[in-house]
């Protein structure tokens, strides 16, 4: 892996960390950057640097981003490139960062980019000014805690069903939907209307999504075969591989043995902080 490419992530603080799954710090020292990114939650980034970046996602759909935009919870793996060097700092954000900050259906922003200044309005500005300025990342952390605490507003509400929901899609390997109905007690309906709203798409795909995130992380860092792999909900191995492929942008065999830069870093650095961050984010 070329030591132009660097990724540094950052665990955040008890008060932030119902909002934000990590923060990072991506920079890419080459003329272009191209590469594929996993299915994710929402990010909010902040392009630090001069150059034009944009995205390709699952549906073929082409976006330029604007310097501070927000990518809605992608369903399939994404394109994304940008003109170099490549200089950018953001943040994922969980379902309940999406409502407190955001306040919009995720489902109507999946798989899409935003400009950020249109959903927080002019002061985020400031704070991209800020973190432009600051040095290092952890003073850059520091600035964009400073910015949640201004712009998110409590919701107990989806506070509590993202965390029924959270913990059934860490809980299994292969979650069931069934399971998820039981344990909140709404209909196959609200669950859907609900997940939407929160998680951009309905639990079925999150099951998919995450099943394959998992196996993806297990596969690439040796610790489960592709037969132990196929005892958690998978048809078969060509379903397995589509699953992979759709969720990752990549096959098993290239996961296992030629994973792209970005996929090694984020495998490798979030799988480091496992028992720091909740199961979904380690372990995906």
């Amino acid at each position: 892996m070329s030591d132009a490419i660097r990724l540094d992530y950052r665990v955040p603080s008890e008060a932030a960390a119902p909002y934000v799954t990590l923060f990072y710090h991506f920079r890419a020292d080459l003329p272009e950057f191209a590469d594929v990114e996993r299915a994710d939650h929402a990010q909010l980034r902040f392009r630090l640097s001069a150059g034009a970046s944009r995205y390709c996602f699952p549906d073929g759909h082409e976006q330029d981003a604007p310097p501070v935009h927000i990518v809605g919870p992608t369903t399939g793996s994404v394109r994304s490139s940008a003109i170099g060097p490549v200089d950018a700092f953001g943040m994922g954000v969980t379902p309940l960062g999406w409502a407190g900050m955001f306040g919009i259906s995720a489902a109507a922003c999946a798989n899409r980019v935003l400009d950020a200044h249109e959903v927080l309005g002019p002061g985020v500005s400031t704070f991209a000014d800020r973190l432009a300025a600051a040095d290092t990342i952890d003073a850059k952390v520091v600035i964009a805690e400073e910015m949640i605490a201004v712009f998110v507003a409590a919701d107990m509400r989806s506070s509590v069903f993202s965390t029924v929901v959270d913990a059934w899609l860490a809980g299994s390997a292969s979650p069931d939907v069934h399971q998820l109905e039981a344990h909140t007690g709404l209909s196959a309906r609200q669950l859907e209307r609900r997940c939407n709203a929160l998680y951009g798409a309905p639990p079925k795909l999150l099951a998919r999504k995450y099943r394959a995130l998992r196996a993806a992380v297990a596969y690439a860092t040796h610790q489960e075969s592709l037969d132990d792999l196929l005892e958690h909900g998978f048809y078969d191995q060509s379903h397995l591989i589509r699953e992979l492929k759709q969720f990752t942008g990549m096959t098993p065999t290239q996961l296992h043995d030629a994973p792209t830069a970005l996929s090694q870093l984020t495998i490798s650095q979030r799988t480091a902080l496992h028992g720091q961050v909740p199961p979904i984010i380690s372990d995906t």
